[in-house]
């Protein structure tokens, strides 16, 4: 599903952008509920990027890469850790494109995850390729997303990719939730 966004392009860097697990819901501009071999899952688009709920029945868990004033926790390279039974890894990467490749694969990610039924995509007003974008799939008990944030105006984008599942307990793979 794509999405023009009605708020002012308030990501104004990549070096801005900041992650966290856990955060409460956040105020979001869109979002697009699933539910995924029994796992529920909301993909929200807020004005500072990009937010992910998973439903664990009487809570949510979360993961927030935004622009987050006061937060300690810049973008990490990567995450590895558990969190009771489950198991939680992400990775992030900020590439810088020439002004071509830039639009090129903005486009590229824009159809991508406007045509695909688990994705989510805004653009923000003024610049056809200032965008967040977000594809979520579940797979062997795990549910993978990942997310796209551009910043036309540094010729950067940034990737994130998150798995999230539950530990092995004696030679199997637990259900996810």
């Amino acid at each position: 599903m794509l999405t023009s966004l009605k708020t002012a392009y308030s990501d104004t860097r990549a070096g801005d952008l900041a992650w966290a697990l856990g955060r409460e819901p956040l105020p979001a501009l869109a979002s697009l509920d699933l539910e995924l071999s029994g796992v529920k899952v909301q993909l929200r688009l807020l004005g500072a990027s990009h937010q992910v709920l998973l439903d664990e029945g009487d809570r949510f868990r979360s993961e927030t890469v935004a622009c987050m004033p006061g937060s300690s926790s810049p973008l990490p390279l990567g995450v590895s850790k558990r969190i009771g039974e489950w198991e939680y890894e992400f990775a992030a990467r900020v590439e810088t494109l020439s002004a071509g490749s830039f639009l090129g694969r903005a486009q590229e990610l824009l159809a991508l995850v406007a045509d695909h039924p688990n994705g989510l995509a805004g653009t923000f007003p003024g610049s056809p390729t200032a965008f967040t974008a977000l594809l979520v799939q579940q797979h062997d008990g795990q549910v993978h997303w990942r997310t796209w944030h551009s910043y036309p105006q540094e010729g950067k984008l940034v990737s994130t990719r998150t798995r999230v599942g539950v530990r092995v307990r004696e030679g199997r793979e637990q259900v996810l939730v």
